[in-house]
């Protein structure tokens, strides 16, 4: 359950930072979807990646607090 938990946060942290990215670009003008511009060519591979990030929200969304040292310390959740 530890990996899992990591690789999802992995995947939820290269998630953001892409669609961060892809906020920014859009003001610049310009496309800076980091895994467009990785594995573009391979659009199969790239909508893989979507749908494992995708995963990873829904993982952590019904795991996190029992796996999360914080939310476990502080069941309040404040």
């Amino acid at each position: 359950m530890k990996s899992t938990h990591r690789l999802s946060v992995l995947l939820l942290v290269i998630g953001g930072l892409n669609w961060g990215l892809v906020g920014l670009g859009s003001f610049m003008g310009s496309n800076w979807n980091v895994v467009n511009l990785i594995l573009g060519s391979w659009p199969t591979v790239e909508n893989l990646v979507y749908v494992l990030v995708g995963l990873a929200a829904l993982s952590c969304m019904f795991t996190h607090k029992a796996a999360c040292r914080e939310c476990s310390a502080n069941p309040s959740g404040m």
